[in-house]
């Protein structure tokens, strides 16, 4: 959620904060702005919607200056509006920000009874208030920003510009992320790796607790404690942090796209000629539970997986969504493992999760796309899901990415436990090899699912059903439809369909059913034919076997035949496609759908 960019520079900064706002559109936006000191001058441009109308406002009222800081803002505490958006300023001092303050009414209330006027209706411009009010007092920036730092509570990431201080830059970290980047006589700063790319591949990330005093020359990093301290000086790859569309029309499109090579880039990571290779030090062998948390469609992974430690590992699994998990007070053990699932790996209510059960279990995994990130440091092991920069908001090869890693480590599990032999752990491996070409088929059918939507994007309520591993699939299906296309749409196992869903079917509604045949498909299709009983819409998705023995259906497209153990893998990507191409057909804003942000920093 939101963006930060900060620029100490050698030129004219604003096309360069610009051109790195659009970088960070991913995250989720809904206004925009740039604050610059020039000539120790300090100004500032707003704007409600999309960043082109930032870029207009700023061809008709430039903003010049060689410092600047920048922002994206996905609305917490009041609306989208210009009074609303970041930069806020105060006197002297500009900041944005990146969480929530939680503790801004108090001080509202005691920078209001000080004679403070606010303009906004936000949480942050208490911040900038506050600081304004310090160097009232004669303190100077680096003291007024510390002081500030001290009163707040909650989860941010910071930059403060200061009038008259055209070689200053004050940055903040506590919960959201924040990155500093170190350039020839010149220095940055970014909500991640992907907006400094194009100006430098030198990138040192804050810790938990962090502050940083930038200027051209360095930057002085402190801890949460106020001593100076030094963190790591990374080089990053630039290409790997490139972001384009490859000439795709949507980065949505280019992910889903990208699947088949991004699994076999992540077996080539794990599974390599000499076997599974996974992170030494894992302690399946005498664990008697693992705790799996996660948050939207990483949880929906995690669901999957349940099923396959379960069946292959023998070990028995709780599932919680990470929000929920650590306010129902969970009991945990000394031979628990704790698994957290997450894309950006910076998930506030994931974080949360995990630095509650720290010392309490007896290991904390995470599963990530970001290396660097949070959960990944704070983990005892990560294992990165090395499907590269995701930008489209609704995730699709990093949850197809996950299900391939989850699935590794539950083999892994299940051979370190002694559920499978070592001659099974080979046979389901290669089965795992053979995804990726499995999801290439799957891909071929886009032609017919394209058609399959324009009726589909006629619909108000669509319903999925799925049994077994088939269930979170659907889960994830309706999740996707509902993210991008706005039709509201419910996911339900398909034994739970006579237990009140039924009740919704009439002849308006499509209800599609993912059912691989397997053991459960007869049970799958029994409920199929309920809905159909009553005129419900049915688009069956199976493979060959299963279409020749369910008969005659409205709508059906056909899967590849595959291996029980990779079909949740495969069978995403018809979940995925259709609702892109319902999408489509609706006009939505496939890669930056209304009110989502794709890394979501709070809670």
């Amino acid at each position: 959620m939101c963006g930060i960019v900060g620029v100490l520079g050698n030129h004219e900064v604003s096309p360069l904060i610009l051109d790195a706002l659009k970088r960070l559109e991913y995250r989720g936006y809904d206004s925009a702005g740039i604050a610059t000191v020039n000539r120790g001058h300090l100004d500032r441009r707003r704007a409600v919607g999309k960043l082109i109308n930032l870029s207009d406002v700023m061809v008709h009222d430039t903003l010049p200056g060689r410092s600047g800081i920048g922002h994206t803002r996905w609305a917490t505490h009041g609306a989208a509006t210009v009074e609303n958006a970041h930069p806020h300023q105060v006197g002297r001092v500009a900041v944005v920000h990146n969480g929530i303050i939680e503790n801004y009414r108090a001080l509202r209330d005691e920078l209001g009874t000080a004679g403070a006027q606010f303009s906004s209706e936000t949480d942050t411009e208490t911040i900038v208030q506050l600081t304004s009010s310090y160097l009232d007092q004669g303190m100077t920036p680096v003291q007024a920003a510390r002081a500030t730092l001290k009163r707040l509570e909650g989860a941010f990431a910071l930059a403060f510009l200061f009038e008259g201080e055209d070689d200053l830059m004050i940055g903040a970290r506590r919960g959201s992320p924040l990155a500093i980047g170190h350039g020839d006589g010149e220095m940055f700063l970014g909500s991640d790796a992907i907006a400094l790319a194009p100006m430098t591949d030198r990138i040192t990330y804050l810790e938990d607790g962090d502050w940083a005093v930038i200027t051209r020359a360095g930057a002085q990093i402190f801890d949460a404690d106020d001593r100076q301290t030094n963190r790591r000086l990374q080089h990053i790859n630039v290409e790997a942090a490139r972001v384009d569309k490859s000439g795709h029309r949507h980065f949505m499109a280019k992910e889903i796209a990208e699947q088949p090579a991004v699994l076999r880039a992540a077996l080539e990571q794990y599974a390599g000629p000499a076997g599974i290779a996974l992170p030494e030090g894992l302690e399946f062998a005498r664990a008697d539970r693992l705790i799996m948390v996660a948050c939207g469609t990483a949880f929906y992974a995690c669901q999957v997986a349940k099923y396959w430690f379960e069946k292959y590992a023998g070990l028995s699994v709780e599932l919680d969504i990470a929000s929920e998990f650590r306010y129902r007070e969970p009991v945990l053990g000394p031979d628990n493992l704790a698994l957290f699932v997450s894309q950006s790996g910076e998930t506030a209510d994931t974080l949360a999760a995990l630095r509650h059960v720290q010392g309490r279990v007896a290991q904390v995994m995470s599963v990530v796309n970001v290396p660097t990130s949070s959960i990944a440091r704070e983990s005892d092991i990560a294992l990165p899901i090395h499907a590269g920069p995701e930008i489209g908001v609704a995730s699709t090869k990093a949850f197809t990415a996950q299900l391939q890693v989850l699935a590794l480590l539950a083999l892994h599990a299940g051979l370190a436990r002694g559920h499978i032999t070592a001659a099974e752990h080979a046979e389901l491996v290669a089965q795992l090899r053979s995804a990726p070409g499995f999801v290439a088929k799957a891909l071929d059918r886009e032609d017919e699912i394209r058609r399959i939507t324009e009726t589909l994007s006629r619909a108000r309520d669509v319903l999925f059903l799925g049994r077994g591993v088939m269930y979170p699939i659907a889960l994830e299906g309706a999740l996707k439809l509902k993210e991008i296309s706005y039709i509201h749409a419910e996911a339900y196992a398909a034994g739970e369909l006579k237990h009140g869903p039924i009740a919704l079917i009439d002849e308006d509604l499509p209800v599609i059913v993912f059912a691989r045949h397997d053991d459960l498909f007869e049970k799958t299709i029994s409920n199929m034919q309920e809905v159909m009983a009553r005129q419900g819409q049915v688009l069956l998705i199976s493979d060959a076997p299963g279409l020749a023995a369910a008969g005659t259906v409205p709508r059906s497209l056909q899967m590849p035949t595959v291996p029980e153990l990779i079909a949740p893998i495969v069978y995403a990507v018809p979940a995925q496609l259709i609702a892109y191409h319902t999408a489509l057909h609706l006009g939505t804003d496939v890669d930056q759908p209304r009110n989502l942000a794709k890394s979501v920093t709070v809670e």
